[in-house]
């Protein structure tokens, strides 16, 4: 005799519906679209001049707002969606999701406005981080889920970078903030190494139909760690040639792990080439850092926007692209004009090397190029994804 089933169907919602509870149903919803909105905003005041404020002058106000504004929100909204399907908890979402939204704007507000010292900036910003793990890190226990037990901790790491730095930049710690500075950005290329090493292999056997390919654990141990090892020689101001081994091991290693996957017919697939794209210019950044931070010094500009532009820029951007067409029930096919924002975030890396360059003439004009590739490239994609963000699935279904 067949069996009946007697369970609830899903129930469908309206398709495309804008609406507050769509928006907040999802931690990729909010948390990308401010990201986006913030990150071409913010490249578009410093190339115009802005120069920060007395709490955070100059390259540190620029230097903050990329790393633990922009890529944070990117990172957490990421993870929080993420968690999800990892723990097969309920999503976070709701009135929480709106508080911790707010809490990262309030602190954008805070790192462009407060003068003297920055404790309204580091309460905030550094809250963030910690509202963050906590809410991931709930529903990781609740499901004793030992694979991502690290994960929370290192967005705690990322915390605890955002609150040495802004003591070091206030005179309370008696450290270099450029080297927390550029520490912070290290533990943000440990998360893309992290992340990379999970969803590239996974995509890659979705688009391509070919089996998942699977990694030696110890490779991939040396791969995630090695950013931040370095992270943690920078802060030490380490010169020695320990820094350059490290860089050098986590660059081979991140690029002989990501070939593993590589496939000719890859480059058919932008939502996929753009992943890969990205995760090589943050492991050829992570060699670049080491011989930076050893030998090099001249090359350190170039080292930290490899990283910031070409890894974080090109694959925050990919991510973001590739993870909201599933998210919102959509097929996973790259809509317009997201190539021609690929190609013009890659330009902004490019243009932002050579301008970084030792002995490379034009470095103003250069700079002021990349800043509105950059720009332009998160402006597409707020003008295509934005409206697909605050409406309800095309599929109907919930999230």
């Amino acid at each position: 005799m067949p069996l009946i089933r007697l369970d609830n169907p899903t129930p469908k919602l309206p398709a495309n519906r804008p609406g507050w509870d769509a928006f907040t149903a999802m931690a990729f919803r909010p948390l990308y679209l401010v990201a986006a909105i913030f990150g071409a905003l913010a490249v578009l005041a410093w190339v115009a001049g802005f120069t920060g404020t007395a709490a955070l002058p100059g390259l540190f106000w620029h230097g903050h707002e990329m790393i633990w504004g922009y890529a944070g929100a990117v990172v957490v909204g990421f993870l929080l969606t993420a968690v999800a399907t990892w723990t097969g908890q309920p999503a976070f979402s709701g009135r929480p999701l709106v508080g911790l939204t707010l809490l990262w704007l309030a602190a954008r507000v805070a790192a462009a406005t407060e003068g003297g010292t920055p404790w309204i900036t580091g309460a905030l910003s550094v809250g963030f981080f910690v509202a963050g793990a906590v809410a991931m890190g709930v529903p990781v226990w609740r499901a004793r889920n030992k694979r991502n037990a690290g994960v929370p901790l290192m967005l705690l790491a990322l915390g605890l970078a955002n609150a040495l730095f802004l003591c070091a930049l206030s005179g309370g710690l008696d450290l270099d903030p450029r080297r927390l500075l550029l520490a912070g950005l290290l533990v943000v290329a440990g998360f893309i190494t992290l992340v990379g090493l999970r969803v590239i292999p996974f995509f890659t056997h979705r688009a391509l139909q070919r089996p998942q390919v699977s990694h030696p654990r110890w490779a991939g141990l040396v791969a995630m760690l090695s950013p931040l090892v370095l992270a943690a020689l920078v802060v030490n101001g380490s010169s020695s040639s320990l820094a350059l081994v490290v860089g050098i091991a986590g660059m081979i290693f991140n690029l002989v792990l990501l070939a593993r996957n590589a496939h000719g017919t890859a480059r058919q697939h932008p939502l996929l080439w753009i992943l890969y794209v990205g995760y090589a210019l943050t492991a050829i950044g992570l060699g670049l850092t080491g011989l930076a931070v050893s030998d090099a010094p001249a090359l350190l500009s170039a080292a930290v926007h490899m990283i910031a532009i070409g890894g974080i820029g090109v694959l925050t951007l990919g991510m973001m692209t590739r993870t909201a067409l599933g998210h919102t029930g959509r097929p996973l096919s790259l809509p317009s004009p997201m190539v021609p924002a690929y190609v013009l975030m890659l330009l902004a890396a490019v243009l932002r090397l050579a301008a970084a360059w030792p002995g490379m003439p034009g470095g103003g004009g250069l700079i002021h190029a990349a800043g509105a590739c950059f720009a332009l490239a998160l402006g597409l994609f707020v003008w295509r994804y934005g409206p697909w963000l605050v409406s309800t699935r095309a599929d109907g279904m919930p999230g």
